[in-house]
């Protein structure tokens, strides 16, 4: 039986709370995040058993597909339990070429939230994220125009709670003066720990932090330890990447992503996999 506790606790977010072991619908869409999936009845069925282990936190955007997610999770679990909180993010769109340029005007931001609204058959967004900077870095500058056009949504009622993310510390503080933040997503990993101290800034805070590509941007030397852990402990790169993860810090939620109900039962698996101090500082020093 799938508990709380193996799905790595729980943590509040905002005025909900969550299971740290959540899941990721990116990988839903067709090859690319674009177009439709080979096997959407697997799709189907993957979100299903999403709420089946006991996860009540999935992570989406409209412009995965675009709109295929989206459309999908509401055709798996509407009318959505009770307990199950959508996080969504907005700032970009595809283009025809399968491109992801910015969409970050308050026009384009507005759009975004109601197509978010339409396919997933909501009068209100749980969380929405405010996606900023580059690919896998923030990029300098002022958050206030977006964030003051996220925050006006809010007040109007489509939006409940607001995040922001692949940004910097000093971006967040800027935003918290216009309005709460609930969580925060940035490119994080055990390779990758620029992150360190935001997080536990975030932490003090009882916000959120949400990383993306666990296992992304390895070099081949960080790949053959994280590798070499991995056999050591009889399980995959993967599972040890997220099991670090959690254990790194209690604010740190997962979202892990994947179109398949196997893959999916081993990524939940890895919130009961135990990392001992002698595990935790090899992995720490994969860390370029």
């Amino acid at each position: 039986m799938t508990t709380e506790a193996s799905l790595g606790g729980t943590f509040t977010m905002g005025d909900f709370t969550v299971t740290r072991m959540g899941y990721g619908a990116m990988q839903l869409a067709g090859p690319g995040v674009f177009g439709p999936p080979k096997d959407r009845a697997e799709a189907v069925a993957v979100l299903r058993e999403v709420v089946d282990l006991g996860i009540n936190h999935i992570d989406t955007s409209d412009f995965y597909g675009p709109h295929v997610t989206n459309e999908i999770i509401k055709e798996a679990l509407y009318p959505y339990p009770d307990d199950l909180v959508i996080v969504t993010k907005v700032g970009a769109k595809r283009d025809a070429e399968g491109g992801w340029p910015h969409a970050r005007s308050p026009k384009e931001l507005r759009e975004a939230v109601h197509d978010n609204l339409k396919h997933l058959g909501l009068d209100a967004i749980d969380v929405v994220n405010l996606r900023l900077g580059g690919f896998s870095e923030p990029e300098p500058g002022s958050v206030a125009e977006t964030f003051d056009a996220m925050a006006e949504m809010q007040q109007e009622g489509l939006i409940k709670h607001l995040g922001i993310s692949t940004v910097n510390a000093e971006q967040i503080a800027e935003a918290q003066t216009i309005a709460p933040v609930v969580c925060v997503q940035n490119m994080y990993n055990v390779a990758h720990r620029k992150d360190d101290q935001l997080i536990e800034s975030l932490a003090g805070q009882g916000i959120a932090y949400v990383p993306y590509f666990p296992i992304g941007g390895f070099n081949p030397l960080q790949s053959e330890k994280l590798e070499a852990v991995a056999a050591r402990l009889q399980t995959t790169p993967m599972q040890v990447a997220l099991a670090w993860l959690l254990q790194h810090s209690p604010n740190i939620l997962l979202i892990p992503g994947t179109s398949s109900r196997g893959h999916l039962r081993e990524n939940v698996a890895a919130a009961q996999l135990p990392l001992s101090d002698e595990d935790v500082a090899e992995l720490n020093g994969i860390a370029g």
